[in-house]
């Protein structure tokens, strides 16, 4: 499931405009707001994407870590979970403190 950062309503993986509100999900779903904030920090380096145990073949296959240019996009293409995409993205920082 997708949620749209705007109006909160979810939506299916496959969905690709918010039903409600008309928005770009691959733009303004949770997930790609918080990925955009994460690229716009200067202390993420890369980023780990990181699948349950029990994730589909899909999920498995881009299971990794990438630079900030390269990221897969979420929900990943081709999941096939009963429960929709479950993955999500861990920064790696380059500095901890201030």
């Amino acid at each position: 499931m997708q949620t749209c950062s705007r109006c909160f309503t979810q939506s299916p993986d496959q969905a690709r405009i918010c039903p409600s509100c008309g928005a770009n999900l691959k733009e303004y779903s949770t997930t790609a707001v918080a990925v955009q904030k994460m690229r716009d920090n200067p202390r993420v380096v890369n980023l780990r994407l990181v699948v349950s145990h029990d994730s589909c073949p899909a999920c498995q296959a881009v299971e990794g870590t990438y630079t900030k240019d390269k990221l897969p996009t979420l929900p990943v293409e081709g999941c096939s979970h009963a429960n929709g995409c479950r993955c999500f993205f861990e920064p790696m920082l380059d500095e901890i403190y201030p």
